[in-house]
């Protein structure tokens, strides 16, 4: 017997009746990013809109980064991200194309800060190599990047059809859409940097959704052979009441490590942290509400060809 229990055992909710205050909610949330996207748009890093790269090692003792950066944004040259490797005297220091459009070579611009940046440290830093990225490269890196999230998304829904049935395909690729569509509106909202590693950080939040989005449904077509009797809202009621604790418990835990990571981790990972918390918490929800609540639209019925339960366990009785 388990010491402690999350959630109490004889405790139920009603989830399927707050389906319609969802529902409002979530198209909220989305009307509202896809408002900033369109209007504000992103703050898209170096990544995406091209500029330089110096590789630098400090000369004595390790690197102070958040001084450093803090020096490298006096000289206005805008975007500059600055992330330690290989060990703590060595530093990348990345600064945004002085250029507007789509420079594919070093301008005069561009010579002139790279010489700032280095004339500013070459007392302090061994500068060990200079490498400039067009943004035309960006522009290829974010059409990659896009082509990244729906290959993935197909990928997932591919899964879920085989998996289950297409209903459930259909309701887990809505709320991953939601889900993502609504983590850059976050991005679009708060300005901050949108760049490859908030990316990865949308495939993880997919991942980490879909995950708990499968338990979820796992249990529903178990409840679904089990009470054919049953309507759909009764049975989803009861398979989330089933899953609950285990979705909280996990949420709970996964914040935990990403909030060290948020709070501890640097402003190189501040944004992939962020949107790890945004993604956990919106996944959390959208796997009980959005994906559950578009899934009780459709005939449930299992196939005639499905694997059914023993004799002993189908029953229409209360588990």
């Amino acid at each position: 017997m388990a010491l402690f229990r999350f959630i109490p055992a004889d405790f139920t909710i009603a989830f399927m009746n707050g389906r319609g205050l969802a529902s409002m909610f979530s198209a909220l949330l989305i009307a509202g990013s896809i408002l900033f996207w369109l209007l504000v748009g992103l703050n898209t890093g170096i990544d995406f809109r091209g500029g330089f790269v110096i590789e630098v090692k400090t000369l004595q003792g390790k690197t102070d980064v958040e001084a450093l950066r803090e020096e490298l944004g006096d000289l206005q040259l805008g975007d500059i991200s600055l992330q330690e490797f290989g060990s703590d005297r060595e530093v990348l220091i990345r600064v945004q194309s002085q250029d507007e459009g789509l420079a594919t070579d070093l301008s005069d611009a561009n010579k002139q800060a790279i010489k700032l940046v280095q004339d500013q440290i070459a007392d302090r830093y061994e500068i060990r190599r200079t490498e400039f990225v067009g943004a035309v490269v960006g522009d290829e890196l974010k059409q990659n990047a896009i082509y990244a999230v729906i290959a993935a998304l197909g990928s997932i829904m591919i899964y879920i059809w085989f998996r289950f049935e297409w209903p459930f395909a259909v309701s887990a690729i809505l709320a991953l859409a939601h889900d993502i569509i609504t983590t850059i509106g976050l991005f679009s909202l708060t300005g901050i940097e949108f760049n490859l590693a908030t990316v990865a950080a949308l495939l993880t939040i997919a991942g980490y959704s879909i995950n708990d989005t499968v338990v979820i449904f796992d249990r529903i077509r178990e409840n679904l052979k089990k009470y054919k009797s049953w309507d759909n809202d009764k049975i989803i009621n009861v398979s989330l009441n089933q899953t609950i604790s285990r979705t909280l418990m996990t949420s709970i835990t996964t914040l935990i490590a990403l909030s060290a990571i948020y709070f501890f981790g640097g402003a190189v990972l501040g944004g992939f942290a962020l949107a790890m918390i945004w993604g956990v918490l919106i996944g959390t929800y959208s796997s009980i509400y959005v994906a559950s609540s578009i899934l009780s639209r459709f005939d449930l019925r299992p196939s005639d060809d499905d694997d059914m339960l023993p004799t002993h366990e189908r029953n229409d009785s209360t588990p």
